[in-house]
């Protein structure tokens, strides 16, 4: 599964959004980093815990995962010899009571998820490092009664400590030093408690100057009387300290003595992240857990596009019993590349071990390979056109596919000249075939649908087109379309049945001159067809008169030139005298518009916006016009190509 193949199908952005599920920073890399597997075994073991992890949701969507970013950092710390500190002693603490609180939401669960329920019984009981950490820790620091020793330091501390401020407040209330005072209040400085003396008084108070006001007005001066008492204060506080950090080696050496354990509870509740991140995506989704098969076969049920939400079209699609070789036509944005992506996407979300947007009865094949060709995938620097970009691609699938292959193409051969382009999508289209790979392509040639009636294994589909609301469905039909729906639609819009039915004489398809008749029009519109006609006759004298040109075509109009019969594309006009530019076979000629016979509009070959320079214009025209677009370049003109 090569990454272009995953960035077009929008697999990425699948991971992204089942990894933002999860809680964990590791389990959501995990994700991002999934690949599709290629072992149905292995596959359908993923697919069941996935849903297995549901079910638990179902009973109870709180499921106490920890958050173990900073664990596999604590122990590497205690491993070079360094205690941990309370903060951390506190995470390690809150991990432990998670995994006991895991392993007791799982108890009640294996009736419902028979193997994920049973992989918590891997964790340890670890309660005894559990109550001893807990016991020494409170609000975040030791505990004062974590051992008689410390017990004891803090007790003379805090009556030390009030001596000291005791000494403090008695020499502030003393009469002696009332006049030096900036105010009559103790005042606790970086933890020493202080006087505020008036600066010009400072030299007349013996102590030691601890911090001076914002304004300078004011000394803080701690007592020599009180630094007296701090001397011994020191002496507790060192013996406080020293006492905390044996409890802390202590405590840390017990979390290396049940490292083992602890790696193994890590894993443990990383794989759970997963898990259940997958799950939560599948609810979001309302998805299903699709069946797997090696026999070819690509059954969608009722499948929608996981990015399009509510506005997703259901797709059922069935392929590989008889065919492996869908051809897919419509109109543009009718639905044809959501259709590719959608066989796509699925079949590597499924692989990936995730629920898809589809109904139960959906089976898909496992697939080893998987190619896909959608876009223009146009690259400048590499001096490649869009049909020579897309060929290349194209030309590696062929060297790579086998009978394991899936192969998404979206107009395959277009971008060149329209004959050529049909003739070289056709080879292709074979050559795939006689490979093995399964395929969907999508195609405007309407001569491609001819594969379906010589080669057994092609099957015609066609995205369904609602001529009374004129607006598409985006539902896929299958089997023999037959023509398009261009004419049903001018019907529908009013166009006159004998123009309808001249125009389709023009065409190679078999048609019944029946289907578009004047007596089935409404009485109040007949006069309207009248007119159509009558208008088209006074135009054509008008135009004759004024010796005007005609302008019957449009640049990229695919068009039969007589008396040769030979084909061309359109490139400008008509001029004064009604000539046309028309290239053939890379050649343009200026030819008259009464020798040009329309074979196919170019709305019918070609995208919204085609850029025709890839067909009329050199590939150093366009590399030159795209430069002055980017910037101006002193010196650098871009002559008109004809």
């Amino acid at each position: 599964m090569n990454n272009r193949s995953l960035q077009q199908l929008d697999y990425l952005h699948i991971l992204k959004t089942v990894a933002s599920f999860a809680y964990t920073e590791r389990a959501k890399e995990t994700i991002k980093k999934s690949k599709p597997e290629l072992v149905k075994k292995r596959i359908e073991h993923m697919l069941n815990e996935v849903y297995e992890a549901s079910k638990i949701l179902e009973i109870n969507s709180s499921v106490p995962i920890h958050s173990l970013d900073d664990m596999s950092s604590y122990l590497e710390q205690a491993k070079k010899g360094l205690f941990l500190q309370p903060s951390q002693l506190q995470r390690v603490l809150s991990f432990l009571e998670h995994c006991r609180k895991l392993k007791v939401f799982m108890r009640d669960k294996e009736i419902a998820a028979p193997n994920v329920a049973t992989y918590v019984q891997s964790i340890e009981n670890m309660a005894n490092i559990e109550n001893e950490i807990a016991r020494n820790l409170r609000n975040g620091q030791i505990d004062d009664h974590a051992t008689p020793d410390l017990a004891t330091i803090r007790r003379h501390l805090r009556i030390k400590r009030a001596e000291v401020r005791e000494k403090a407040e008695t020499m502030c209330r003393s009469k002696k030093l009332a006049s030096y005072l900036q105010e009559s209040i103790i005042v606790e400085k970086n933890g020493r408690f202080t006087i505020p003396i008036k600066k010009q008084f400072r030299s007349k108070v013996s102590g030691v100057i601890i911090d001076t006001s914002s304004s300078g007005a004011t000394v803080f001066m701690e007592p020599k009387e009180v630094t007296a008492l701090y001397d011994e204060l020191n002496d507790l506080f060192a013996a406080e300290s020293y006492e905390v950090e044996t409890i802390l080696y202590t405590l840390t050496s017990s979390v290396l003595d049940i490292e083992k354990e602890l790696s193994m509870a890590i894993d443990i509740m990383h794989y759970y992240d997963v898990l259940f991140a997958k799950a939560k995506y599948g609810q979001s989704i309302d998805g299903s857990i699709p069946a797997l098969n090696e026999e070819f076969l690509i059954h969608l049920d009722e499948a929608r596009h996981p990015l399009l939400g509510e506005q997703a079209v259901p797709l059922s699609l069935t392929l590989g019993i008889h065919e492996r070789a869908l051809i897919i036509m419509g109109p543009n944005t009718g639905g044809k590349t959501v259709t590719l992506k959608t066989v796509g996407l699925l079949t590597l979300m499924a692989q990936t071990g995730l629920m898809i947007p589809a109904g139960s009865k959906t089976s898909l094949h496992v697939f080893q390979k998987l190619f896909v060709d959608i876009g223009d995938g146009q690259s400048i620097e590499q001096n490649l056109s869009t049909f020579s970009s897309r060929l290349t691609n194209i030309i590696h699938i062929l060297e790579t596919a086998d009978d394991q292959t899936l192969v998404l193409v979206d107009e395959l051969g277009s971008g060149t000249d329209p004959n050529e382009g049909m003739a070289l999508a056709q080879v292709l289209l074979e050559q795939l075939f006689a490979k093995g790979a399964t395929i969907l392509a999508t195609t405007h040639y309407r001569e491609l649908k001819a594969l379906s009636k010589t080669h057994d294994g092609f099957l015609n589909g066609s995205m369904e087109f609602d001529v009374n609301t004129l607006q598409p469905t985006y539902r896929l039909l299958l089997g023999e379309m037959g023509n398009s729906q261009a004419f049903d639609i001018a019907f529908k819009l009013g166009l006159h049945p004998t123009l309808i039915n001249k125009a389709r004489q023009l065409t190679s398809s078999p048609f019944d001159e029946t289907r578009y008749s004047i007596t089935d029009i409404d009485q109040n519109q007949k006069h309207r067809y009248e007119n159509q006609l009558r208008t088209t006759s006074y135009i054509r004298t008008e135009r004759k008169a004024k010796k005007s040109p005609v302008p019957l075509f449009k640049q990229g109009d695919n068009v039969t030139v007589s008396p040769y019969g030979t084909v061309g594309i359109v490139y400008k006009g008509p001029d004064e005298k009604g000539n046309y530019v028309v290239q053939i076979k890379g050649e343009k000629q200026r030819i008259n518009h009464k020798r040009l016979t329309l074979h196919i509009r170019a709305c019918e070959l070609y995208p919204p916006n085609y850029d025709f320079d890839i067909i009329f214009k050199s590939v150093d025209y366009r590399k030159t016009k795209h430069k002055l677009e980017r910037k101006h370049i002193e010196g650098q003109i871009l002559r008109e190509e004809e």
